[in-house]
């Protein structure tokens, strides 16, 4: 089981770097479906099996449709043949910012807040689903919907964006 999870982490991690370094937005979205594959792959080990399907069904699903709409929508052919620009100390810089972020997280999560009402006989009792539904739609309920709004305006945003750059070029 430990071999399981340090591949689906070493996966998912490769995964995540690829997907920022490719310079084909078409690959990183063939990228990021992987990786959401191996963090559903995570979640079963964790026996965490609803937010696996979730994770499939939602991200692998819907998310990478809805980018790979925007993609073909917003028509970057002349954006990928474009040469970018390179500076040795955008890798330093990014790096050192990848590495704060790291040491931040590691430094905050170590002190643990109090446990929560939620244990394992819980769980045996209810299912997975029950539980995480009765959380988001109480506890959660207003991020739940501001999150909706905010992709709902991205969606709009992006096809404005790909209308008015369509109408320039007739």
């Amino acid at each position: 089981m430990i071999l399981l999870f340090l591949y689906l982490a070493a996966a998912i991690i490769t995964f995540s770097i690829l997907v920022i370094t490719r310079r084909n937005p078409v690959h990183s979205a063939i990228l990021i479906l992987l990786l959401f594959f191996h963090i559903a792959g995570l979640y079963i080990t964790l026996n965490a099996e609803f937010l696996a399907a979730i994770q499939m069904i939602i991200y692998a699903g819907a998310i990478l449709v809805l980018y790979l709409f925007v993609l073909l929508l917003l028509n970057l052919r002349e954006e990928i043949g474009l040469a970018r620009y390179y500076a040795p100390w955008h890798t330093a810089l990014s790096a050192a910012v990848a590495f704060l972020i790291v040491v931040l997280f590691i430094v905050w999560s170590f002190p643990l807040g109090p446990k929560g009402t939620v244990t394992g006989e819980v769980i045996k009792a209810e299912t997975n689903t029950k539980i995480v539904g009765r959380i988001l739609f109480t506890d959660y309920l207003y991020p739940f919907e501001i999150l909706s709004v905010i992709l709902l305006v991205a969606i709009i945003g992006a096809v404005v964006l790909a209308k008015r750059k369509s109408t320039s070029q007739e």
